[in-house]
C-alpha cells in the first residue's frame, strides 16, 4: 500500500504546481528592480561557483549617484546614470573580456518579488529571474580602451490579466545594449579608460507591455505603466469632445424641437396662445358668441 507520507507529498506537489499565477507576488509601479551579475574570473573570464557548485551572483557595481548597486523601477521609464568610481585592475580586464566578446556581461532580474505569505503545507515557490545581458561595446587598444558609455535598456512585461491592476505586472524578458560604438572617431557617447578611472555609465530605459514590440504605421508606440499622455492624446480629445458637442446640438436643432413644436401648437396656456395675427386675446381663450 502507498504510504500516508507519499500521499501528503504527492498532494502538495499539486497545490505547489495548481498555483494560478494571479495569486503570485506582482510588481507594482516604481518598484525597484535589483540588477545582480554573474560572478567571473578577471584571469579567465570564467564563471565561478559556490560550494553547492551552483553559478556565483553578485550585484552590480556600486553606482556614485545612489550609493547602491544599479537597479531599475518598474515600468518607470528615462534616463538612468550609474557612475562607476574607481575601475580597479581586475575590473579593467573584466571590461576586456566583455567588450572582446570573449564572456558576456551576464546579469538577471527578478522576474517578480519574492513571496512572503507562506501557506502551511506548502512550498514557497522559487524565486525566477530573467536573463539581463549587457552587450558592451568598444574597442580595446595596448594601454586603454575606448568603450561606449550609452546603452539602451529595453524591458517587456508578461502580457496583463484582466484581474491585475492596470500599475501592476511581471517581468518578461529584457536586453541591453551599447549605442554608437564607434562614435569615439568623432569624439562622443565614448570614453576612454585606463585603470584607475571612474566610469560614467548611462541608460535610456523603455518599457512595453508585452514581449511584443509594438508598432503602428511604421512607428513604434509605447502607452507606458505609467499611463503617459501625450500631445496628439490631448489633441483627439479635444477635437472628439466639439466634434461631439457640434452633433448634439445639430440634432437637437434639427430633429427634436421640431417633433416637439409639431406635436404642440402654440396656444393652451401659453402666452401668445391664439395670439398671432390678431386672433384671440393672447392668452389661450377664444370668445365665443352666447346663443
Amino acid at each position: 500500500m502507498v504510504s500516508l507520507s507519499v500521499l501528503l507529498a504527492g498532494a502538495s506537489a499539486v497545490l505547489v504546481s495548481a498555483v494560478h499565477p494571479d495569486a503570485l507576488p506582482s510588481y507594482h509601479y516604481g518598484a525597484p528592480l535589483h540588477v545582480e551579475c554573474m560572478n567571473r574570473s578577471s584571469e579567465t573570464g570564467e564563471h565561478l561557483e559556490n560550494a553547492q557548485h551552483e553559478l556565483e551572483w553578485i550585484p552590480f557595481p556600486v553606482c556614485e549617484e545612489t550609493n547602491k548597486p544599479l537597479e531599475f523601477h518598474y515600468g518607470t521609464e528615462g534616463e538612468v546614470n550609474c557612475t562607476i568610481a574607481f575601475v580597479s585592475d581586475p575590473f579593467f580586464h573584466l571590461l576586456e573580456f566583455y567588450i572582446h566578446s570573449d564572456a558576456p556581461l551576464s546579469c538577471r532580474l527578478p522576474s517578480r518579488p519574492p513571496a512572503h505569505v507562506e501557506v502551511v503545507g506548502e512550498e514557497v515557490p522559487e524565486q525566477e529571474y530573467i536573463p539581463l545581458v549587457f552587450a558592451l561595446a568598444g574597442t580595446l587598444q595596448q594601454s586603454h580602451m575606448h568603450i561606449s558609455t550609452h546603452l539602451n535598456v529595453l524591458l517587456h512585461s508578461t502580457p496583463k490579466h484582466h484581474m491585475r491592476p492596470h500599475d501592476s505586472g511581471v517581468l518578461d524578458s529584457a536586453i541591453a545594449y551599447s549605442t554608437s560604438p564607434l562614435s569615439h572617431m568623432e569624439g562622443s557617447y565614448t570614453r576612454k579608460l585606463i585603470i584607475g578611472d571612474a566610469l560614467p555609465l548611462s541608460f535610456s530605459v523603455r518599457w512595453f507591455p508585452t514581449p511584443a514590440l509594438p508598432k503602428t504605421e511604421g512607428k513604434v508606440e509605447w502607452q507606458g505603466l505609467g499611463g503617459h499622455i501625450y500631445a496628439s492624446t490631448v489633441f483627439y480629445s479635444i477635437v472628439s469632445f466639439i466634434a461631439g458637442v457640434l452633433l448634439s446640438g445639430m440634432y437637437l436643432m434639427g430633429v427634436v424641437m421640431p417633433r416637439r413644436l409639431k406635436g404642440r401648437a402654440m396656444g393652451g396656456a401659453t402666452p401668445l396662445g391664439y395670439g398671432l395675427n390678431g386672433v384671440g386675446n393672447g392668452w389661450g381663450y377664444t370668445k365665443r358668441s352666447i346663443d
